[in-house]
């Protein structure tokens, strides 16, 4: 279910002159922050590993804006893959103002049946990344007194049966935005989006359907309900820092 919405960020500029890098960019939420950002007058450099068509199209959409933007190969479990990726973004917009920790991944298991392999990829992907990104470009974004933005889950404030690693990468996100905020201040904000039930087109509609019911607001979330919480942080007041914001229509309530 999507819905029209309006933001005092984005009938204006707020990030003009301003370049943002998103990890994960091209499809998905990534996708949808990337375009929100570039409507709100951001240059945009995206990250992908594998979906380096979508990664294009993305690419084409935020041109069209008449924002410069690029596409970046990475594999954000790697420190050598960050650190060019942070050094790509700078070196074509020549300065960095905003970083969006968003690539991840979804995974679910039960835990007795857990594999290591499992639960580490799941953390190098979700919460090490993060941590690589924001060491790199942190240099970069105190010259700017620019902003992070991490993506969390309501997974990492409320447990959910079959999805423990899940859950605990996502806690971990949460606390690390914490540490960051106290780390990187007073030049550079950090925060933390944590999305509920967000409907993508692949959403499985009877389980769509469940949890709108059971959230206060009556519907699901969309990328767009995401990307103008992303965007609040992104051009809204330096001065919050350290939060965590559930972006999920009251399911957590």
């Amino acid at each position: 279910m999507q819905t029209e919405t309006s933001s005092l960020y984005t009938s204006g500029k707020p990030l003009a002159g301003k370049c943002a890098l998103v990890t994960g960019g091209a499809r998905r939420l990534g996708r949808e922050i990337a375009l929100t950002l570039g409507r709100a007058g951001a240059d945009v450099t995206i990250t992908f590993r594998n979906s380096a068509s979508a990664a294009r199209e993305t690419v084409r959409t935020l041109e069209s804006m008449g924002r410069k933007a690029q596409a970046v190969r990475c594999d954000v479990r790697e420190e050598v893959d960050v650190r060019a990726a942070v050094e790509a973004a700078v070196a074509f917009h020549g300065r960095l103002d905003v970083l969006v920790n968003n690539a991840g991944v979804f995974a679910a298991a039960g835990l007795e049946e857990l594999s290591v392999a499992e639960w580490d990829e799941t953390f190098d992907v979700n919460t090490r990344g993060p941590f690589l990104f924001a060491r790199d470009a942190v240099k970069h974004l105190r010259r700017t007194h620019g902003r992070i933005v991490n993506l969390g889950s309501l997974g990492g404030m409320r447990a959910w049966a079959g999805h423990g690693h899940y859950c605990a990468s996502k806690a971990a996100v949460h606390m690390l935005t914490q540490a960051m905020a106290k780390s990187f201040a007073p030049e550079v904000s950090v925060n933390c989006v944590a999305p509920g039930w967000i409907e993508m087109e692949e959403a499985d509609g009877d389980a769509a359907a469940r949890f709108a019911a059971k959230a206060p607001m009556q519907r699901n979330g969309t990328a767009s309900d995401v990307a103008e919480a992303v965007l609040f942080f992104a051009a809204g007041p330096a001065f919050v820092t350290g939060q965590v914001l559930a972006v999920d229509g009251g399911l957590g309530l």
